[in-house]
C-alpha cells in the first residue's frame, strides 16, 4: 500500500483527504508541513495543532532558531511514513492532528511580540485543539505557558534543558530567553513544586523552588530512573513539556545558540520521553533549533524526533484504548 501511494502522493500537506493516516510522498519532493500533515487553518475537529513561533530576538548568543520550524518541519518528512517507534500505538491514525503553520509577527516590533504569541496560541486552545510549538528561541515558552495556564491553571513544567532559565529578573517587559521560567514561577503560571528539570549543566543557585535533575544525575542513574522521579514529581498535575535541544549534547545537536558539552545523548532523550507515558501533558514546545550552526541538519533531525515524542506523549493518555490498562 505505501508504496503504490509513494507512486501517486505529492503535496500531501494541502492534498491529503482528512487529518489521519501517515504520508508515503517522497521525503525529497513536495510542499513541505510538519510529518506531512494538513498545512490549515481550519481548527474545526482538530485535536492537536503544530505551530512554528520563529522568533530569535531574545539570545544571550547565536541568533539563527528562527530558521527552527521551518528546519524542523523538513527534517520530519523522513519520518511520515512511519508509525512512531516504542509507543505501541499511533497518534496519527488516532487523533487529527495538522499543521497550522507559523505566528504571524512584526519582526521589529519585537515589545509587541510576547501578546502576540500568547493569542496565537490561544486562539488554538479556544478552538478545542491541543498545541505543539516549534521554536524559535525559548523565550517563547512564557507567552505559550500563559494561554495554557489561562485554560488550565498552574501547570507542573518539565523543561529539558542544559540552562535552568531562571536568572532572577523582576521586568516582566523585558524579554529573554534566560530568565523566563522564573517569571513564570514569579507569575503563578507553574508551581515549582510539581516542576521538574532535566539535563542542566551550567550554574544558577537560585532553582526557583523547581527540582533540577542535572545531566550528572541523568548518567549516573538513567533515563528510568529519571522518568520514575519525575512522575513522581510531577503526579496528576496538568504538564506543559518544553524541550531546548541544547538538553542534547553538541555531539548530537551542534546546531544551537549556547551549546554546553557534557550533555543528554539522544536515545537518553529518547528513553526519558517514552518513560514520561501517563503524564497529564497539556502541551509542549521544542526550541533553540538553529539551523545556521549545523550544516548536517541533525538538530533539526533531532527537534523533529522530539516533537514526534511529544505527540506521542500528549495522546498515550487520551488515545481510544488508554483505559484497557496498556
Amino acid at each position: 500500500m505505501a508504496l503504490e501511494d509513494a507512486k501517486s502522493e505529492v503535496d500531501a500537506a494541502i492534498t491529503r483527504k482528512g487529518h489521519r493516516g501517515l504520508a508515503y510522498e517522497n521525503a525529497f519532493a513536495g510542499v513541505t508541513s510538519f510529518l506531512r500533515r494538513s498545512l490549515t487553518k481550519d481548527l474545526a475537529g482538530v485535536d492537536l495543532a503544530v505551530t512554528g513561533i520563529p522568533f530569535d530576538q531574545a539570545v544571550t548568543n547565536r541568533p539563527g532558531t528562527r530558521f527552527g520550524p521551518r528546519a524542523i518541519r523538513e527534517a520530519s518528512t523522513l519520518q511520515a511514513f512511519d508509525r512512531p517507534y516504542g509507543w505501541g500505538y499511533n497518534p496519527f491514525d488516532a487523533f487529527d492532528i495538522v499543521d497550522y503553520g507559523d505566528m504571524a509577527f512584526d519582526y521589529a516590533s519585537v515589545a509587541e511580540f510576547p501578546a502576540r504569541a500568547e493569542a496565537h496560541v490561544a486562539g488554538i486552545l479556544e478552538a478545542g485543539a491541543a498545541c505543539i510549538a516549534l521554536g524559535g528561541d525559548h523565550s517563547v515558552s512564557l507567552p505559550l505557558l500563559r494561554a495554557h495556564a489561562a485554560r488550565h491553571g498552574p501547570l507542573a513544567l518539565v523543561q529539558f534543558d542544559a540552562h535552568t532559565d531562571t536568572w532572577a529578573d523582576d521586568d516582566m517587559a523585558r524579554i529573554d530567553h534566560g530568565t523566563m521560567f522564573g517569571k513564570a514561577v514569579k507569575a503563578g503560571l507553574i508551581d515549582p513544586a510539581r516542576s521538574v528539570q532535566i539535563g542542566i549543566r551550567t550554574d544558577n543557585p537560585d532553582t526557583m523552588g523547581i527540582t533540577v535533575l542535572d545531566a550528572p544525575f541523568v548518567h549516573d542513574h538513567g533515563p528510568a530512573a529519571i522518568a520514575a522521579r519525575v512522575r513522581e514529581i510531577v503526579g496528576e498535575a496538568p504538564a506543559y513539556l518544553s524541550f531546548d535541544i541544547d538538553a542534547l549534547d553538541p555531539a548530537f545537536a551542534p546546531g544551537t545558540g549556547t551549546p554546553v558539552w557534557g550533555g543528554l545523548t539522544s536515545a537518553q532523550a529518547a528513553a526519558i520521553l517514552r518513560g514520561l507515558r501517563g503524564l497529564n501533558m497539556v502541551g509542549g514546545d521544542v526550541v533553540e533549533v538553529s539551523p545556521p550552526y549545523d550544516p548536517t541538519g541533525v538538530t533539526a533531525i533531532a527537534g523533529a524526533h522530539v516533537a514526534v515524542e511529544l505527540i506521542c506523549l500528549w495522546g498515550w493518555t487520551r488515545r481510544p484504548d488508554a483505559g484497557d490498562g496498556a
